[in-house]
């Protein structure tokens, strides 16, 4: 039996880590990082650190290479297919190292059950004949530092968030009832797919981390700064990982909405 915990790391900082994932990696007999390549380095010495600063006993750390997505045979398809490779990756490191069973720790951005897959290839072990149980130790999510970083709140009195992905907002535009928005997951061009009369945005990158970057404003003037701060940080650092809060001025009528539910301005 392998005890899978997948441990929400939040944005890398060893601050950001509860008391509850720091148990749970002295608790681990294995603890598998994986490798990016040399553009992501950062990420692996990140998680490298987080084992350092933590670790009270002695734990097995082992490092891998994590399989590269094809994106030549559209999205989805290729998502599945990474997710497979991922799986077989996971599968052979524990045949190699936890053989016998025990408690192997994922270490996972964020939190494992906001837009991270970790689950979904968690479920492909099970169904290949692995014998193996799962815990969710929970993290700081990035739209928590985001909101923090800001110092805002994340929906406005009375009203839904929507979360969503840039690849979405690129290609269907904004969501319909919706006038507050999480993006994640944005090459840049989701916000800039749109019109930006009557909305703000708030924006950051590496939250949390010593690079941290943010930005807001109207859309309009904010949209052509923040696309700058990316081209700059990804070609400095390799790599980028941000997300963003936009919100429309003007509140989209809900007629079950009293008056004294919707904000001031």
């Amino acid at each position: 039996m392998i005890n899978l915990h997948l441990i929400g790391i939040g944005t890398g900082n060893p601050d950001h880590l509860t008391a509850q994932a720091v148990r749970a990696m002295n608790d681990a007999d294995l603890i598998l990082l994986p490798r990016k390549g040399d553009a992501k380095v950062d990420l692996i010495d990140l998680r490298r650190d987080i084992c350092a600063a933590v670790l009270t006993r002695p734990v097995r750390v082992i490092e891998f290479d994590l399989p590269v997505r094809d994106a030549r045979h559209g999205y989805l398809a290729g998502v599945r297919d990474w997710h497979d490779a991922i799986a077989r990756s996971w599968t052979a490191q524990i045949a190699h190292h936890l053989s016998d069973g025990g408690r192997l720790a994922l270490l996972v951005w964020g939190d494992p059950s906001l837009y991270d897959s970790s689950l979904r290839i968690a479920d492909r072990l099970a169904r290949d004949g692995l014998s193996i149980s799962v815990q969710v130790i929970p993290g700081i999510t990035s739209i928590q530092a985001l909101t923090a970083a800001h110092a805002i709140s994340l929906n406005r009195l009375g009203r839904p968030v929507l979360i969503t992905t840039g690849r979405q907002l690129r290609e269907r535009g904004w969501p319909s009832g919706a006038d507050d928005i999480v993006v994640m997951l944005d090459d840049g061009s989701g916000f800039a797919s749109l019109d930006p009369h009557g909305i703000d945005i708030w924006w950051g990158a590496y939250l949390g981390m010593a690079q941290q970057v943010t930005d807001a404003g109207p859309l309009g003037e904010a949209g052509p700064r923040i696309a700058a701060l990316r081209t700059e940080a990804r070609a400095r650092h390799g790599w980028i990982m941000d997300v963003y809060l936009l919100r429309r001025r003007a509140v989209t009528t809900d007629p079950a909405a009293t008056a004294g539910d919707l904000p001031a301005g």
